[in-house]
């Protein structure tokens, strides 16, 4: 999944929810986060919240990925 399809599949409040972690994480540690970096772990969040609900993986529904 790219990072612009997990874009898709978030909310728009999970989206600046994480982008908040993202935030409090580079004011929290020593080091930044990159920008492929936060968007890895973004990808990497949203699959787990779609296998978490037992979602399809359908792009064209997403608003079953935080239903």
């Amino acid at each position: 999944m790219s990072y612009e399809e997990a874009m898709r599949l978030a909310s728009r409040d999970e989206a600046f929810k994480a982008t908040c972690l993202r935030h409090e994480y580079t004011a929290d540690s020593s080091g930044d986060l990159t920008q492929e970096e936060f968007q890895q772990l973004f990808v990497e969040w949203v699959k787990k919240e779609e296998s978490k609900k037992g979602l399809s993986k359908d792009v064209s529904r997403p608003e079953a990925a935080f239903a």
